[in-house]
């Protein structure tokens, strides 16, 4: 992934658009969802050692570590590093975790990383790919028994949603016709199938803890700052993206597994 720039806003790197839409209101909401999920499975005692595939600005990672877990962020664009590293130094002298970053590509983790992580997140980067097959098979591979993979998608049978909400019909009508999109941010990205997922989870011995929705109700809101209803906004996202109609129709899926552990790793 290179430092591109964006059509709606000529000359801003990619990076600075990720790291001003995280603060959205969509963008909070987002982080915050998955970080209220993952704290659900991922044990604070003792601090697991997490590694953040295409982890970019490190918003997920701050989160983690501020909790007091061990975390390496994997992200091939160094602008995105960087801009990770910025934001972190403030955090870690007082830090009960901590944060290091590598620059590469997710399918080489096991040479530039290791394996044998606690946890492996793999968050708003399937969508980016042709084929999201051979990175999971080897984020499925850097897991120990018993360790957590998290993934955070687009949902392929969603797409149209956001389209309709701001009345792009014409939008709408081409995302019910093709998982393909052209987004804002200057990039291709396609929605992913979930059952997908899960059946490649499964053939590598991950069993599914939970699956939930992440933005049902607010993700046609663009950059919307985040407002003084934010506790409420959040509760009703959390609440609907773990049931039923409502996680079906969620911009992304957010899928969280474990590893057996009797499983093998070949």
């Amino acid at each position: 992934m290179n430092s591109w720039t964006t059509p709606d806003r000529p000359g801003e790197p990619l990076a600075d658009r990720y790291a001003r839409r995280s603060t959205s209101l969509r963008g909070t909401i987002r982080h915050r969802l998955v970080d209220r999920a993952l704290a659900d499975h991922l044990p604070a005692v003792p601090p697991q050692r997490v590694l953040d595939v295409g982890g970019g600005t490190g918003v997920q990672a701050r989160m983690l570590a501020l909790r007091g877990h061990h975390v390496t962020v994997l992200d091939p664009d160094e602008t995105m590093l960087a801009r990770a590293r910025t934001a972190w130094l403030p955090h870690a002298p007082d830090a009960p975790g901590s944060i290091t970053f590598h620059r590469g590509l997710g399918e080489q983790a096991p040479q530039l990383v290791g394996s044998g992580w606690d946890a492996v997140l793999c968050h708003g980067v399937l969508m980016y790919l042709e084929d999201p097959a051979p990175l999971l098979h080897v984020l499925a591979q850097c897991l120990r028994p018993g360790g957590i993979i998290s993934v955070l998608a687009y949902q392929a049978d969603a797409l149209a949603i956001r389209r309709g909400l701001t009345r792009d019909w014409s939008g709408a009508l081409e995302a019910l016709r093709s998982p393909v999109e052209h987004n804002s941010i200057g990039t291709i990205s396609r929605g992913v199938d979930r059952t997908m997922v899960l059946r490649l989870f499964a053939d590598h011995d991950l069993d599914l803890l939970q699956w939930y929705g992440v933005r049902v109700f607010t993700d046609h809101l663009e950059d919307e700052c985040v407002g003084e209803d934010f506790d409420q906004v959040l509760e009703a996202e959390w609440e609907a993206g773990r049931m039923d109609p409502y996680r079906r129709v969620a911009r992304h899926f957010h899928l969280i597994s474990r590893a057996r552990q009797d499983r093998t790793t070949t």
